[in-house]
């Protein structure tokens, strides 16, 4: 059998992957080395687009039950001074879902891989390890081991997506290099479980920018909590992650009486993007194409924002006609996007890692509120046949409330979305605009307060959506909105024929 996709690595991006593509109906192979997910936590937190993400999956509710609402994120400095205080806000947000959730990893992944087992136009196979991908001109062929037997097998794809981590295997095949945006620290990170109440710490993660040993606090889901620790040029990582030198560290937060350690592991936390994502059929998703140190949680967040940009592409390719070039838009518009937030993340590790006196005694004088780079954090995607000239293209957009009650993107679906205000669309007008798409397109028209006030904040009567929630475009009358869909047809380079399915 023949595959639209393959995917290579099934960890929470790769999983959100192969259930985003089977709800656009392709056929999807997954090969995973590992017969279950990994056992202990590593990533914490995604935000409120990852949410809506794993709505579209449908296990947005279930995710949910198992998170903790983050209310935010404080600086202090050696003297227990506050620095900086990053509230993150506990209502509902503009999207739909709260701002910040901590989550359990094994968690969030027994839910995905649950979900793909009731896809039927995915065939998972674990304790399968690739070893080689050969391109020809209708597909690529996947060879790997079952390593229950040691059988060699092969599947055949169109595509296959590389999200088999930082050590990719599939990016090595594709042969890219990796951008260095200037950070290399080692940090040893190690997880507790409380035994009895404990609320020295509190709910905010909290960073101890303390030049004799910079630190970091995270609250998780439950009794779980976070410590990363920065290590000293020349400490041997085994000593440092003993469990008596980790009490040691900590002792005046956290004792063995307090709680039952984990894990504890000493990370080398880099700053890197690959730069190049894509070589004909193979292409790269998550930490194989990037990789961010944690200051700013936003590692599994870049990983599953690739996943919804490079689904619904493939599905365009795949069932609706699109040409190959479309894919070129991926790299183009997910590379800037994820440097931006690595960057910030670069430059947040300067504040809490700072050892130098002088530097030191200038960021305890003026870091008084929140520094720069969180306060206009809001990149956009970057330039693409898919971003138009307009401030709000390639912005993530809002999810309004309907008057029906629902949500607009349980409406949408996994398909491009008009939010138009009542009365712009003439009799006839919502069918010619769908004919005139190059794809899927639901049309809302929708008078609720929610929904008139998204558009008033766009200046607009009308919004295009993507199917991975970022805005096409705005329109103030039909006529924009028609030549909109029709700008929509260009970038998505439809063409008159279909791609045979496999």
């Amino acid at each position: 059998m023949k595959f639209d996709v393959a995917v290579v690595g099934l960890g929470p991006v790769g999983a959100t992957l192969a259930n985003l593509l089977a709800g656009y109906g392709l056929t999807v192979a997954v090969l995973e080395r590992e017969s279950v997910p990994y056992a202990l936590p590593r990533a914490v937190h995604f935000d409120a687009e990852c949410m809506r993400v794993f709505d579209a999956i449908g296990v947005a509710q279930e995710v949910g039950a198992g998170c903790h609402v983050s209310p935010g994120m404080k600086f202090v400095n050696a003297n227990g001074q506050l620095l900086v205080d990053w509230p993150r806000p506990q209502e509902i947000g503009a999207q739909g879902w709260h701002s910040s959730y901590r989550f359990h990893q094994p968690d969030l992944e027994r839910t995905l891989r649950a979900r793909l087992a009731g896809q039927p136009n995915v065939s998972v196979h674990l304790r399968s390890e690739v070893y080689a991908i050969e391109e020809s001109a209708s597909h690529a062929t996947v060879r790997y081991e079952d390593l229950s037997c040691g059988r060699l097998k092969a599947i055949h794809a169109a595509y296959v997506v590389g999200t088999d981590g930082a050590r990719s295997l599939v990016r090595r095949l594709i042969g890219s290099e990796m951008a260095d945006l200037g950070l290399h620290e080692r940090w040893l990170v190690f997880d507790a479980v409380l035994k009895r109440p404990w609320s020295v710490l509190g709910d905010h993660s909290v960073q101890f920018c303390d030049p004799a040993r910079p630190a970091t606090y995270v609250r998780g889901v439950g009794n779980r909590r976070r410590f990363e620790i920065m290590l000293h040029p020349g400490e041997d990582a085994a000593e440092m992650a003993r469990p008596e030198a980790v009490w040691s560290l900590i002792e005046r937060w956290m004792t063995p009486e307090d709680a039952e350690l984990e894990r504890a592991v000493v990370y080398t936390f880099h700053a890197l993007v690959a730069q190049r994502w894509r070589r004909g059929r193979l292409i790269l998703a998550g930490d194989s194409a990037h990789q961010t140190p944690p200051f700013l949680g936003q590692g599994l967040c870049a990983g599953i924002r690739d996943a919804a940009n490079l689904a619904w592409k493939l599905a365009a390719v795949r069932r609706h006609g699109a040409a190959n070039a479309l894919l070129d838009t991926y790299q183009d518009e997910r590379a800037p996007h994820a440097s931006e937030y690595i960057k910030v993340a670069v430059e947040l590790g300067g504040i809490i890692q700072a050892r130098d006196p002088a530097a030191v005694a200038e960021r305890d004088r003026t870091l008084t509120t929140a520094p720069r780079m969180l306060r206009s954090l809001s990149p956009r995607l970057g330039d693409s046949a898919l971003r138009l000239d307009q401030p709000v293209s390639g912005t993530i957009a809002p999810q309004p409330a309907l008057v029906s009650g629902q949500r607009l993107d349980a409406i949408a679906g996994q398909s491009f979305v008009v939010l138009a205000k009542p009365g712009l669309l003439e009799a006839g007008a919502t069918e010619a605009l769908r004919e005139r798409a190059p794809y899927p397109l639901t049309v809302i028209e929708d008078g609720g307060v929610d929904a008139l006030n998204c558009l008033k904040e766009l200046d607009a009567v009308a919004m295009v959506i993507r199917p991975d929630r970022y805005i096409f475009g705005t329109a103030s009358d039909l006529q924009q909105l028609q030549a909109l869909i029709a700008q929509l047809g260009q970038a998505v380079q439809a063409e008159q024929s279909h791609v045979p399915v496999c």
